[in-house]
């Protein structure tokens, strides 16, 4: 990392370092890192390859059900149940890839729409689901037999390592010669493919990562709240996830995690005082940091920071 990125970063990990002895709700903020972790998953298929995916919430979802079950019925440790879940979710955005990415655009979204709503119609029906009532009662447990997860201030460390992995992990991808080459079939795929690149097979890759990454987010979650619902997989979660990253700064690393925080924030402060209208006023907001931040949050900072650069 350069200096100025490994400032904001050191920065970003004491601030969370400290959240939870500042007052911060343990719950809430494992929450926003989790989503923060879908967020960035999502962030590494849209932002630095191109592809707009409108159904990330089935494999999140199936990675929460699939570790629920493996937790609770299979008394499977913690440590197996995320990593089975996140294996199911990238397992499934295999099969998905192999369908979906050899379209571009708004079909290759409409796809991958199209199967996540399949998915989704899976866990309202199987038995194990629990249907409209979910996977309820998934317990903690201990941490390779060590570490009580009972205890929320153990858990929200062990989140934030995973979370802080993860971030890294991503941008090692983006800066690896791989990354290189998804950036070049986002700004040109066919210049891609006539340099002898074979694109589809970058794209499943890129496809499968994103979706093993979104279903680690789901599996954390569901240890963090102790269930799994029907909402993780329903396609109004896929909408968040865009919306998160768009917010914060499509094709940075911080904007995603910044968009997750902003809006898990408002949902959790909103909810009490304006009920549904909390949906309304999340999209005004978009609508505003649309028009008047089109970069997003983190996009214009960056932008504003090397316009001051270049006066200078």
């Amino acid at each position: 990392m350069r200096a100025a990125p490994a400032l904001g970063f050191t920065v970003m990990v004491a601030a969370l370092i400290a959240a939870p002895f500042i007052g911060l709700y343990p719950i809430f903020m494992m929450k926003a890192l989790c989503f923060a972790i879908f967020a960035c998953a999502f962030n590494l298929l849209l932002g630095f390859t191109g592809l707009l995916s409108f159904g990330h919430a089935a494999y999140l979802g199936a990675a929460a059900y699939g570790t629920g079950w493996l937790v609770r019925t299979a008394g499977l440790s913690p440590e197996l149940g995320v990593l089975g879940g996140t294996l199911l979710a990238a397992t499934i955005g295999g099969l998905v890839g192999l369908i979906a990415i050899r379209r571009q655009g708004i079909y290759f979204a409409m796809i991958t729409l199209a199967m996540a709503q399949m998915i989704y119609f899976v866990w309202l029906q199987a038995p194990f689901t629990g249907g409209e009532d979910g996977l309820q009662g998934v317990p903690r447990g201990k941490l390779f037999g060590l570490l009580p997860l009972a205890n929320d201030k153990v858990l929200y460390f062990v989140i934030l390592a995973v979370f802080v992995a993860v971030y890294l992990f991503v941008i090692r991808i983006v800066h690896s010669p791989y990354g290189q080459i998804l950036k070049a079939i986002r700004e040109n795929e066919p210049r891609a493919i006539s340099l002898g690149y074979e694109v589809d097979r970058y794209k499943l890759l890129a496809f499968v990562l994103s979706t093993g990454l979104a279903g680690l987010a789901g599996s954390l979650k569901t240890i963090v709240l102790g269930f799994a619902t029907l909402s993780d997989a329903h396609w109004s979660l896929s909408g968040e996830v865009v919306l998160m990253t768009l917010l914060g700064g499509m094709g940075t690393f911080a904007g995603p995690v910044v968009g997750a925080f902003a809006i898990i924030g408002l949902q959790n402060f909103l909810a009490d005082r304006v009920g549904s209208w909390v949906t309304v006023i999340i999209g005004a907001i978009f609508v505003f940091c649309v028009v008047a931040f089109r970069r997003g949050i983190v996009g214009e900072f960056i932008a504003w920071r090397q316009r001051a650069g270049q006066k200078a």
